[in-house]
């Protein structure tokens, strides 16, 4: 990965280039991590004018596993310090005159620091540049998602497989989590929510001490972390007997706006088209006042990534993309249903978007 990481600090500094800056200051931990392989906690990364670096990671402390011969690392001798001051000092010294720093991530105090840090060094805003490069991911990126998606399916699938009347959320979801890291995730790529009953469908719904009742809506969403990266999945299921009619129909309802989603994930499609075919199956169902914010998202070392899948969406979804799909409706007092999967943006011509989380949608009763 050490030439993956190389490449892509050197695409960023081509854009540093173009914009006129001479070196560039990451703080944002996931985008300190995709340019360097390691992110320690407060750990940035100074770019320099020059390709191929050398460039610097300043820590408070040695990364754990760093094998990439062209970054440098600067570990504080006072754990304290400030690794963003001690990087806009070491770019002054080194002659630049323009800094990028990642304005959407600083606080304006630490904003205010650097500059009075070194006052001849100007500041100038990198954007959102390194997440755009994030947006398409290579290969071997995708592989770690794939492997994420497979411990949550299996996670979940071992869930299903045993006795859920009268355990509670939580239990459960800690169960989960377990789950995931005995399978080999780093850990939950976000808080597992289990929702029982009258909580079904709910939209990040914290576990409580309800326990589970027969005739239940069951909804879980989960996601695993592996190398960093991040899976989503969510389904729904009921609990004991057959389901009623109303919940078949609910069911049915969100699966074919889901449906309609991933169905629409294909290079050069909108962003906005893709959410408008989820919205509008909801709709065709008398679910329109139901509506999400959004009913997709991007994924990868962050779990809510670009691009956005939601009405003022902009832009235009690239090939070797990862996005959610996650449509859900709730009905106050009744419960209601969530289908969440992660898949990546493929052609027709290599078969369309790869799913990769394959847990059963069926209805099941449990």
């Amino acid at each position: 990965m050490a030439e993956a990481h190389a490449a892509r600090r050197d695409r960023l500094r081509q854009l540093c280039a173009g914009a006129g800056q001479t070196a560039a200051l990451v703080s944002r931990p996931a985008n300190v991590r995709y340019l360097g392989g390691e992110a320690p906690e407060g750990s940035v990364l100074l770019l320099g004018a020059e390709r191929g670096g050398p460039d610097i990671l300043f820590a408070a402390s040695p990364p754990g596993g760093l094998a990439d011969e062209a970054l440098r690392v600067h570990v504080l001798a006072c754990p304290a310090s400030d690794p963003a001051v001690a990087a806009a000092e070491t770019a002054a010294a080194d002659g630049a005159e323009i800094l990028a720093v990642e304005e959407h991530h600083l606080t304006v105090a630490r904003h205010r620091t650097l500059a009075d840090t070194a006052p001849r060094l100007r500041l100038g805003d990198l954007g959102r540049g390194v997440e755009q490069l994030r947006l398409v991911k290579d290969e071997e990126e995708i592989g770690a998602l794939r492997i994420a998606a497979e411990i949550a399916d299996q996670a979940l699938g071992e869930l299903l497989e045993s006795i859920l009347v009268g355990r509670t959320e939580r239990h459960l979801a800690l169960e989960l989590e377990r789950r995931l890291v005995d399978h080999g995730a780093d850990g939950a790529a976000f808080a597992t929510s289990v929702a029982t009953g009258p909580h079904a469908g709910l939209a990040g719904h914290r576990p409580t001490d309800r326990r589970v009742e027969e005739g239940d809506f069951l909804s879980v969403c989960l996601g695993a972390t592996y190398r960093g990266y991040r899976s989503e999945i969510g389904r729904t299921f009921v609990i004991g007997t057959a389901p009623e009619e109303w919940q078949i129909e609910l069911y049915d309802a969100v699966f074919a706006a889901q449906r309609a989603g991933r169905e629409s994930l294909l290079p050069g499609a909108a962003c906005r088209d893709v959410d408008r075919a989820v919205r509008q199956a909801l709709e065709s169902a008398g679910h329109g006042a139901d509506l999400p914010a959004l009913t997709g998202h991007g994924v990868g070392l962050e779990n809510d990534e670009d691009p956005q899948l939601a009405p003022s969406a902009m832009g235009k979804l690239d090939a070797c993309v990862p996005v959610t799909v996650e449509p859900g409706v709730h009905l106050p007092g009744r419960g209601g249903v969530r289908i969440d999967d992660t898949l990546v943006v493929r052609p027709e011509a290599d078969g369309g978007p790869e799913l990769l989380t394959i847990t059963t949608k069926e209805l099941l009763a449990l």
